[in-house]
């Protein structure tokens, strides 16, 4: 299995850096959630730019009638992983990446205080490809060798009737 070398700045080395201005100080130097998410822009196109625009505040609001709703959004990930397998960071591990909104797990809310946020390209109506699945494999286990990581959930968890993703088509045994 492939290993990811995080750096002390909590950047990966040697893959796509894209820097989002969506993002802050974690309240306290903790990292123990690890959220999975599904994004696709235009929903249910892949391949496009879309969710970099987005996670950079770039998203043109004429480019199609759903980005006119969103493109005020300011949020982030701090990962991508498209379609083909490709990795991009938008957020160092060590910040507060600005993906999962309203949340609790385990009672405690605010979970990006304490979470590193992971996007799928995909959809709830979609299957991930392999090449998803051995990229987030390999980053799950990079992030829990380098931080002390004591869960892994969906978005649906830990915002429970606000959000599905990772959504139906996700398959949870594959990154076990």
């Amino acid at each position: 299995m492939k290993k990811y070398v995080i750096n002390h700045a909590g950047f990966i080395e040697n893959v796509t850096f894209i820097a989002s201005p969506n993002f802050d100080a974690r309240p306290q130097n903790e990292i123990s959630l690890i959220v999975i998410h599904n994004i696709s822009l235009p929903p249910g196109e892949y391949l496009g730019n879309g969710i970099i625009d987005l996670f950079t505040n770039k998203l043109n609001p004429d480019a199609h009638p759903y980005y006119a709703e969103i493109h005020t959004l300011k949020v982030s990930a701090h990962f991508l992983i498209r379609r083909d397998g490709k990795l991009i960071q938008f957020v160092s591990c060590l910040n507060r990446a600005w993906h999962a909104g309203e949340s609790n797990w385990k009672g405690r809310e605010r979970c990006n205080d304490f979470s590193v946020g992971i996007e799928l390209e995909g959809s709830d109506s979609d299957h991930f490809e392999s090449a998803q699945y051995t990229v987030l494999k390999c980053l799950i286990a990079s992030l829990k060798e380098k931080y002390p990581i004591q869960a892994i959930t969906g978005h649906s968890d830990i915002a429970p009737g606000r959000k599905t993703d990772p959504g139906p088509f996700f398959d949870w045994k594959k990154i076990i």
